[in-house]
């Protein structure tokens, strides 16, 4: 048996998908492939695609970011928010979602914009968004009402909304070369991130239902720390596992669940915000559960090496060739 370079999809977005890019990196037996939700509308990216007319960059940006060969220089740099000065239009902004969106504009090209900024980062891994169409996220709730843009979205979750529907508003199509690279993939990680604005708006771009249904290995569920707010108060990992597999067309194989809760006093800060550990609940038999401790520190942050371990542990067996 030899060991082999396996190619890995990673879907998401927000801050869980940089967490799992940045330990997945050093493993020289993956080729790491970003999959890039494309609906922010709210802070710089949503002002930036609203007064340009630009694609949201902030969520592939982070990707890129965590991908860097010198990450922690790369941030500080890109991350920075230009102060508010005589042009109020530039104030605020990242310094990164600036150049993303600049290169972009100059280039007309996102996808070349993207992999320009790769190229200047040196990245470990590649980062596509799963389209180049503009879209909006919309939801509708329990109580009949509804929102538009993923800001609100995650707003009606945390005032008690129980998301009923989720729609993409126009409908958008996924990039064809980002299709072709989801059927080559060995393998499939989705999340960690924020349920119903991260992970699942992917999977209503047309088309990517149909690459994975050409993509032939397993799908690893990362669970979140923590429920979203009131409105999913009595969700857990089962029902999480049920819904990616209704949203992607096949089972799940692997869910990485946490089972190590922080103090009290982080616990009770959450519980301020509605927001509680999220539990197994009623996960398929068919689906392998692998429970460990993958909570860093005093914030929500699943802890980088122990996610790499979890990863690499449930793929190892993909590597050996007979």
């Amino acid at each position: 048996m030899r060991l082999r370079v396996l190619k890995v999809g990673c879907f998401g977005g927000g801050t869980g998908l940089p967490s799992l890019l940045g330990g997945l990196k050093s493993n020289p037996w993956l080729d790491l492939h970003a999959i890039v939700t494309m609906f922010d509308s709210g802070g710089s990216s949503g002002q930036l695609r609203d007064e340009l007319g630009v694609l949201p960059p902030g969520d592939v940006l982070k990707c890129a970011l965590a991908l860097a060969r010198s990450e922690s220089e790369a941030r500080e740099l890109l991350l920075a928010r230009l102060p508010t000065l005589e042009n109020r239009r530039l104030g605020g902004h990242t310094g990164g979602n600036l150049l993303l969106s600049m290169m972009e504009q100059y280039t007309g090209d996102f996808l070349a914009a993207v992999d320009g900024l790769r190229g200047l980062l040196g990245c470990r891994g590649c980062v596509w968004p799963i389209t180049t169409e503009r879209s909006t996220l919309c939801a509708s709730y329990g109580d009949g009402s509804t929102t538009r843009g993923e800001f609100q979205v995650d707003a009606g979750q945390a005032r008690g909304g129980t998301i009923q529907e989720l729609w993409l508003d126009p409908p958008v199509s996924i990039h064809p070369v980002v299709a072709d690279v989801i059927r080559s993939l060995d393998a499939v990680v989705i999340g960690p991130g924020s349920f119903y604005t991260s992970l699942l708006p992917i999977f209503l771009v047309q088309g990517c239902r149909e690459a994975l249904a050409s993509f032939n290995g397993p799908v690893v569920y990362i669970a979140n720390l923590l429920t979203e707010g009131p409105g999913m108060d009595t969700f857990t990992a089962g029902e999480a596992v049920e819904r990616v597999a209704g949203a992607i067309g096949r089972p799940v194989d692997v869910v990485i669940l946490n089972v190590e809760a922080p103090n009290g006093a982080v616990l009770e800060r959450y519980a301020r915000e509605g927001k509680r550990p999220l539990a197994a609940g009623q996960i398929p038999p068919e689906v392998a559960v692998l429970e460990g401790a993958f909570w860093r520190g005093p914030f929500a942050r699943h802890d980088r090496r122990h996610l790499r371990a979890a990863v690499w542990a449930m793929l190892a067996n993909k590597m050996l060739l007979k």
